[in-house]
């Protein structure tokens, strides 16, 4: 309803009289209260209910002029119309929002749903309008974002351990190599299974195991310089001693996740994506092992000494003077 302000003046009823008129008449409005019998009572002043039904009835409406006196129909000073709007407004995030929601579909992916959803809704939707998620979706952007972050804050404390450890920052370098090795496993495994990335899948990929094969392989190449070796010979020896122990380590190792994706009942889906992470992510990285980290060792350490090399060489020194003497 919208009130015709310049016919109102004319007549003069003030804006204040019209929508205390109708506030009264359409609505409701407690004017008093009365007692009776000990218990207050409000009085209630509106119309009836057959008097205020439709838009017709506010012929039957009158108010008074505050210039004549007279009575004048509400229905000349108001205009009526009909509009479609919104029975309540929905808000997230303090901003007026509209719900989309689905379900999924056959073997559809969380991630290709949105995937497909996000362009379809900004090509609809004004440039303004901002897009937000709620529920499973929420969880799904939360953990993709997440993975990134966590896998590099991750790698940078390994980093640093691996650096006190052996007092180098390219020995941690070589080590590290394996991290992507085990990662392209776990996605691969992930792949062929036709599982996908989700808070379990993430717990799988595990560092500290991974990078396990390295540690073992670097530290004995090291020893080996430590005992007087050639550079060549320790990175030769190193490999093929070690071999044993990385190879009993990645089958205990893949044994034990062999239950886990073999399991069945209530929660055996989180279970058995965990399993395969594990399976396939160090299968692979061991695989590889082998053959990368002697390799990367052989670049990039070439020029570095190893940890007793200043101990060794004052031993040296030692042994000279006091053959001098």
């Amino acid at each position: 309803m919208r009130i015709d302000k310049n016919r109102a003046a004319d007549l003069g009823v003030s804006v204040q009289t019209i929508g205390r008129t109708l506030s009264t008449m359409m609505s409701e409005q407690r004017i008093t209260t009365y007692v009776k019998d000990g218990q207050e009572y409000d009085v209630i002043l509106q119309a009836r209910d057959d008097q205020r039904t439709s838009a017709a009835d506010l012929a039957n409406i009158y108010v008074r002029s505050d210039r004549s006196g007279e009575l004048v129909p509400l229905a000349n000073l108001i205009r009526v119309e009909e509009r479609a709007g919104p029975g309540t407004l929905n808000r997230y995030n303090r901003l007026r929002s509209i719900t989309i929601s689905a379900n999924l579909g056959g073997e559809t992916a969380l991630g290709d749903a949105l995937a497909f959803l996000e362009p379809v809704v900004r090509e609809s939707f004004p440039g303004q309008a901002r897009i937000d998620y709620q529920g499973e979706s929420l969880e799904y952007k939360e953990a993709s974002g997440g993975l990134a972050f966590l896998l590099a804050m991750s790698l940078l404390v390994v980093f640093l351990v691996l650096a006190a450890q052996f007092e180098s920052f390219v020995h941690p370098l070589v080590i590290l190599v394996t991290v992507p090795l085990a990662v392209t496993g776990a996605l691969l495994g992930l792949y062929l299974t036709g599982s996908s990335i989700n808070i379990f899948s993430q717990i799988g990929i595990v560092i500290g195991i991974a990078s396990k094969n390295g540690v073992l392989i670097v530290e004995f190449i090291n020893q080996m310089r430590d005992a007087g070796r050639s550079f060549e010979q320790a990175i030769i020896w190193g490999a093929s001693i070690r071999l044993r122990p990385v190879v009993m380590t990645t089958i205990s190792t893949v044994m034990g996740s062999i239950p886990l994706i073999l399991a069945t009942g209530a929660g055996s889906e989180s279970r058995i994506v965990l399993g395969i992470v594990v399976f396939s992510g160090v299968s692979l990285a061991t695989l590889l092992t082998l053959f990368v980290v002697p390799s990367f060792y052989a670049l990039l350490a070439r020029r570095t000494g190893s940890p007793q090399a200043v101990s060794r060489r004052l031993a040296n020194l030692m042994d000279r003077k006091e053959a001098t003497a």
